[in-house]
């Protein structure tokens, strides 16, 4: 185990001793407590826990939406809270893609155009950046919502557009807050299937999900109570811990 280990390349994503704090005083909350998390080219995690428990902040931290109170987030081994404001924006368009649970959809744009944003920002052409979005769209089986504007769209399909938002390109590091929330399960599950794909392809992807079934695709599960990391799980080899951690992560919640 150690020798692999040793031998493995650098994380995607590392948090070193991440810590998060909203407020002061007494309205302070304790959103992440020392949390350590390494993921590899290749490696799909879940993260699981109850309501409450960190899991979209640690999301956002580790996309560069937020930064820690201590410790750092590297991405491909560069500190983002080394970066300025440019750079920083630079590795959130070229490096990572973030499905957020609310779509973040542009309305004024179409689903091309939403996708495409981000390259053209970047300085891919738009004829080139257009290309790549079609390709996102052909991959997430949705090719005909290309120009369509996300309020002629249902929910599903708005989510759908957005996880290939996260997709174009050579996105290293894809996080996905809950990115079946607005989907049946025969779409779900071929969402999940296009992540676990480019998974194997080489990128990393961190996804928080309450769904045993749906955290049944990762690697490894890592369980979050109270900010903390409690345990982590391969997914394949402890789906029983998998299905009993969520119970009483339900049972916390209620």
């Amino acid at each position: 185990m150690s020798h692999t280990q040793l031998s493995r390349p650098t994380p995607v994503l590392h948090l070193e001793n991440v810590t998060r704090v909203h407020g002061q005083g007494a309205a302070e909350v304790q959103a992440l407590r020392g949390v350590d998390l390494k993921v590899h080219p290749g490696e799909f995690v879940a993260v699981m826990g109850p309501s409450g428990s960190g899991k979209s902040t640690l999301l956002t931290l580790a996309g560069g939406l937020d930064s820690p109170s201590t410790g750092q987030v590297l991405v491909e081994g560069v500190a983002l809270g080394g970066l300025t404001r440019k750079k920083l924006a630079q590795v959130r368009r070229r490096s990572v893609g973030y499905v957020f649970q609310d779509y973040n959809l542009i309305p004024a744009l179409t689903a091309a155009e939403n996708i495409s944003l981000p390259r053209e920002l970047d300085g891919l052409s738009a004829r080139a950046a257009r290309r790549e979005a079609l390709a996102a769209l052909e991959e997430l089986g949705i090719p005909e919502l290309a120009d369509r504007f996300p309020d002629d769209m249902s929910g599903g399909q708005q989510q759908r557009v957005a996880i290939a938002r996260a997709l174009i390109g050579d996105r290293r590091l894809v996080l996905a807050d809950e990115p079946t929330g607005a989907l049946d399960s025969t779409t779900g599950e071929a969402v999940l299937a296009v992540l676990r794909a480019r998974c194997d392809a080489g990128a990393a992807a961190m996804m928080v999900t309450h769904e045993a079934r749906h955290a049944a695709w990762a690697d490894r599960v890592v369980f979050l109570r109270d900010g903390r990391m409690v345990d982590e799980s391969v997914s394949q080899d402890a789906a029983s811990l998998l299905v009993s951690a969520a119970a009483n992560s339900k049972q916390v919640d209620e």
